[in-house]
């Protein structure tokens, strides 16, 4: 394909509510398809931002069954489009932990593809700590699937630190980017990062964030972004709900490639 594809990244305020989730989901991922969007990202713990983090536990579904797998399912298939879930909560063998998944629907409704979220995030500074590895089990393998303009690299937030991930991808068209960046670490890496990642695998990188207060007290930076293999940002929106809309353009990904071929010079 040579056509440029257009893709979109929602960016929302999840709350603890996961019907009220489902409703601005759906008017944002419609509003991207009347949009042009062939391809949606939605973001990192869209169904629920609980009141703690274990809330999200309670709403851990089996693979291939529950009310947000079958929500995805619909309206990838109701909007002909590509769906990439952010995360929602797959249940683990651990007790009290889960698996924090991302799940890819194709315009049929089907699911083409899982990534479980490998690298858990942990801060603590001030009054700010967080430790995702007391509710959430590490996945192990990394994940790509074939869309119709090339192969697509799935990663999730705290991924984003770690390169490696990425070249163990392959040569990807687009990476995708769902994540509830906090306000204080976002502010300082969020946008150098997604640049870094772009440029470094010569590829688009498409980020939907949380980006907002939540009602738990947390704050997310939002700043949902479509990154360009050259490492220009090409849309972005800082804060609140609301979309990040742009083109995947082969040409323009094969011509930084043939310029500068920085995938072929490399030696480790």
């Amino acid at each position: 394909m040579t056509e440029p594809v257009k893709v979109a990244a929602v960016q929302m305020v999840s709350t603890p509510k996961v019907e009220e989730n489902f409703a601005a989901a759906r008017r944002l991922i419609m509003q991207a398809a009347r949009q042009g969007a062939q391809l949606v990202l939605l973001p990192e713990y869209w169904p629920i931002m609980g009141m703690s983090e274990a809330d999200k536990v309670a709403h851990a579904e089996q693979p291939g069954a529950g009310p947000i797998q079958q929500f995805m399912a619909d309206i990838a298939r109701q909007e002909r489009i590509w769906l990439i879930g952010g995360t929602l909560p797959l249940a683990s063998a651990e007790p009290g932990k889960v698996l924090n998944t991302t799940l890819v629907y194709d315009p049929a409704g089907q699911r083409v593809s899982r990534y479980d979220k490998i690298h858990l995030f942990s801060f603590a500074k001030g009054d700010e700590s967080y430790d995702e590895a007391r509710t959430i089990v590490h996945g192990a393998e990394v994940s790509t699937f074939e869309a119709p303009f090339g192969r697509v690299g799935l990663s999730v937030c705290y991924d984003l630190r770690f390169p490696e991930l990425y070249r163990a991808m392959g040569e990807c068209a687009l990476i995708v980017m769902p994540a509830a960046f906090t306000y204080t670490t976002g502010k300082a890496h969020w946008e150098i990062l997604l640049r870094a990642r772009a440029i470094e695998n010569q590829c688009y990188v498409l980020a939907a964030a949380q980006g907002g207060k939540h009602q738990n007290g947390r704050r997310t930076w939002g700043h949902s972004m479509l990154v360009d293999p050259w490492g220009e940002v090409r849309d972005v929106l800082p804060e609140g709900e609301g979309l990040v809309m742009g083109d995947i353009e082969p040409r323009h990904l094969h011509g930084v490639r043939e310029s500068l071929p920085a995938l072929k010079h490399r030696k480790l």
